[in-house]
Parts: structure tokens; sequence; C-alpha cells
């Protein structure tokens, strides 16, 4: 793990490491307003191009110019009374943990946080004739080159979330890293995926002091072992036979844990309006669907694994057949796949229509009916169209949503403040269910680890109320599946 990702998230470094002056570029503020209290005790620099472009983007509804003006908060509220002389030494900066605390010191009265300071002077510093232009990219490039000359006794690192910058940065001989504090884990290829196969001898094992019951149609095992430390609530659970055990951890204390039966819904009686699982992980995801004692639910997959078709089935059921739900709410984030089309005509829901082809496409499935012909199924979608509505994420500030089935498609393409924004809208007898693919993201500064939708997967893991399941088989069409298999 480098420095900077020490300094920027991991875990705190011990002081006798070297000191380092981090230069922060713009988009890292843009990105993350409490930055500049994220390294420790390390200090942090602000080239005045840094503050210029700032001001460029503080108007606006955007989450980006939401951040700026954050970050010209934070800022005033550092040098608030403070003098030309303080500024010129650099600002005492609060922890992360601590914003707007005193600053700490050691028992020696050494400092334990770093320093914040701007340019205030010119620095000189000539860049090589081979990078062309003048713009701020290189500018702040030029300032990094004079810091490493005049800042000897530290470690000059850049830190930005542009890649060309980093890439030009390696180029003239400046260090440069990305920004790491954002990131929910380090590999998405170890995202919990909210299922575990059990261990072969798992009865051998665990079966000594198990005891079973029954509760109405419900059966639960409470076990005792050494898996019982790697397991989560509401984590499922399998043996790889065929007929092997499927259920799901509703309980762990004491060193023990209460499995319960999972219901199969891949049989016909059990058909949810309609919809069999195919597959395991289709089952799981319908038990944890269709179960009321959870209010959140996220579905990962890649795309034809079922996650919308299921949702909505389930959606509808609960909703038109249980009446647990007074209507379903979908939206999703509305960036195009290739070029924007320009404005769309229409009131709020018409304008959202064309996002939603995915919800359209599986009601056509859902209503494939051949009672009544034409005008029984036109009587259906008139009926399902009154209890579903689509609507915009730009208008979810202040709502709240009451006894609402609210779909969240495309998940991974929300950041984190983004994804608070929406989950705290849910009011009593609410259930959101994201879905998405953290493959797929089109939002230019995010990542499978900085998505929103992996930054909730790992926050809710564990919570008796919420459930994660990933699905892995495609089950659209034998062309579908080779086609994600080979190209």
């Amino acid at each position: 793990m480098s420095a900077a990702k020490r300094a920027a998230g991991g875990k705190p470094p011990k002081l006798s490491v070297e000191r380092r002056l981090f230069v922060l570029d713009t988009n890292v503020l843009m990105h993350d307003p409490t930055a500049i209290f994220r390294f420790q005790e390390h200090d942090v620099y602000l080239p005045m191009v840094v503050l210029e472009e700032l001001d460029a983007n503080k108007k606006g509804l955007s989450e980006a110019s939401r951040n700026v003006r954050q970050v010209s908060r934070f800022l005033d509220d550092l040098m608030r009374d403070a003098t030309k002389d303080e500024i010129d030494a650099g600002l005492p900066l609060p922890s992360a943990q601590g914003i707007g605390a005193p600053i700490d010191t050691g028992k020696n009265g050494e400092r334990t946080t770093g320093r914040l300071f701007f340019q205030t002077r010119q620095l000189t510093s000539a860049l090589p004739d081979y990078l062309p232009g003048h713009g701020n990219d290189n500018a702040i490039l030029a300032m990094t080159l004079a810091l490493q000359a005049t800042h000897v006794e530290s470690r000059v690192t850049l830190v930005s979330k542009d890649i060309n910058l980093r890439i030009k940065a390696a180029v003239v001989g400046v260090h440069a890293e990305d920004y790491y504090n954002d990131k929910t884990l380090e590999d998405a290829d170890v995202l919990y995926t909210g299922l575990a196969p059990l261990p072969a001898d798992f009865w051998e094992s665990h079966g000594k002091d198990m005891r079973s019951w029954k509760e109405a149609e419900r059966t639960f095992y409470a076990i005792s072992g050494p898996a019982v430390t790697d397991l989560h609530v509401n984590e499922f659970v399998h043996e790889e036979a065929e007929s092997g055990i499927e259920a799901i951890v509703r309980r762990i204390e004491a060193g023990k844990a209460t499995l319960e039966l999972a219901r199969d819904f891949r049989s016909e009686r059990h058909s949810v309006w309609g919809v069999n699982a195919r597959n395991r992980e289709q089952n799981f995801a319908l038990n944890l669907l269709m179960d009321p004692e959870i209010d959140f639910v996220t579905i990962l997959g890649p795309a034809g694994t079922g996650k919308t078709l299921l949702t909505l089935a389930a959606g509808l059921a609960q909703t038109l057949e249980a009446n647990r739900f007074v209507e379903i709410i979908m939206t999703r984030v509305t960036i195009p796949l290739g070029e924007d089309i320009g404005f769309l005509p229409g009131t709020e829901e018409e304008k959202m229509e064309p996002w939603m082809g995915a919800l359209m496409d599986n009601l056509e499935v859902l209503t494939k009916t051949g009672e009544g012909g034409n005008w029984g199924r036109a009587a259906t979608n008139d009926l399902l169209r009154n209890r579903i509505k689509i609507r915009s994420l730009n208008f979810m500030r202040g709502r709240t949503f009451l006894n609402r089935f609210v779909i969240l498609d495309e998940a991974q393409n929300l950041t984190a403040k983004q994804m608070k924004a929406l989950v705290t809208r849910a009011g009593p007898g609410t259930k959101i269910v994201c879905l998405g693919n953290i493959a797929q993201i089109d939002t230019p500064y995010l990542t499978e680890t900085t998505s929103g939708l992996t930054y909730v997967v790992n926050r809710f893991r564990g919570w008796d109320h919420s459930g994660h399941i990933t699905l892995m088989r495609g089950e659209r069409s034998r062309l579908a599946d080779f086609a994600s298999d080979t190209l």
C-alpha cells in the first residue's frame, strides 16, 4: 500500500514516517470536499490556480458545484481571524473525524495533524520544453516541481483524480497518486456477494449441538461451530450438492447462528406473479424481495441475470395481491449510453419513459396472458400503469415515501452521497431495492470501488433489515449468454 493511500484513508501511520506534502488538484476537492482533512499528520498545499478553478465552478445545482461551495465554507472557517503571518506559516488542520474540533497535540506538544498551505508567493519552475501549452494542469505541475526543489525535507506528492495529469506528472518527474479515501474497498473482486458455500464436513463439524424447530411453515436450525464466525445476518448459505440445504442466516449471537430454510421459488406452486427462479441466486433474490422484514435490498449482476424482472414481479405481487404497498415507484440515473438526443417533451413521467425501456420490456413479459385477448391485455396494462409510477431522481430531495416499493435501476452510477439522499427518503412501510452492475459505470469519476452501490452493499452488510445478493448466471437467451462470455 502506498504512503498516500495510508495517509488518505488507511490505518493511521506512526509519527516516525517521513513528512509528506500533498498538492491537491481541483477535481479531488470537487469529488470530496472533506479531502483537505484526510491526510492525517501530513501537510496539504493548495496552488492559487486550484482556488481559481474552484471559484469558476461554484455556481450551479450539480453535486460538483455543491461540493465546491462546501470546500469554500471549510476554507473560510479555517481562515477566520487568521493573520497573514499565520496563513504563511500554514493553518493547523483538524482530522476528518473532528472537523471543527480543537487541534490535537501529542504528549510533548508536537503536532499530530498536518497544516494547510496556500500559494502565497510566486515559485519559479521551468517546465520542460516538450510539455506544450500553458493550461491549468501545467500550472499545477510547475508548482509541484517548484515545491520539490524548495521542500527538500518533505516528499512532495501531487494528488489528482485526473489520470492524464498523473501520466504527465510521471513524465516530468513528479510523484503523483490517485485519491484513495473515497474507496469503500480496495478491490471490487472482494465485494460481498451475499451467499457462502458451506464446507463439505459442515454437518459433522456443526451438527453435534444443533437443534431444529418449526414456526408455522418456516424451519429453523440453531448451530454453533467454526463456520459461525464468518457468517453475516441475512447472508445465504448453501451446500454445493444438488439437493443440499439452502438457508438464510437470521440471527448471530453468543457464537451461535440461527438459520432458516429458504423458500423454494423454483417450483410452480411458489411462483411470484407468474415468475419462477431459474437458479439458486435468483431464488435467494426472491426470498429477499418477498420478505416483509427486509426493508433494503441490493441486487448486483451482469446484463440478463433477471434483476429487473424478479424485482418487478415481487413488487407487483406485494402491491396488487398482498396489498403490502400502495404503489411501485421506479427511478434511475439518466446517463445516456451514446450521444444525448436532447430535451424530451412532456411531463416528468413522459420525460422518464425513454429511460425506462427495461421497465416496459419486463412489464410486457409479466402481462403476457392469453385471457381476454387484446382487450384483456389493455385493461391489465392500464391497471399496472396506475400502480407503477416513474419518477426522476432530480426531484427526490425533501420527499418521503410511505408504504411504497421503490426500485432504483442502474444504481452503480450514483455516488455515495446521492445514494444516501435517496435511501433516506424511505418512510414507514417502504422497501427500497437497488439494482445495478458495477462493471457498467457511465459516470466519469466513479469506479467499481467508489460507486454508491458498492458503498451501500458494504455499509448495510449485517443489518437485520437489509439483504444483498449477486446474481451470477445469465438467463436472457443463449445468444446473450454467449456474447457476455466471449465479447
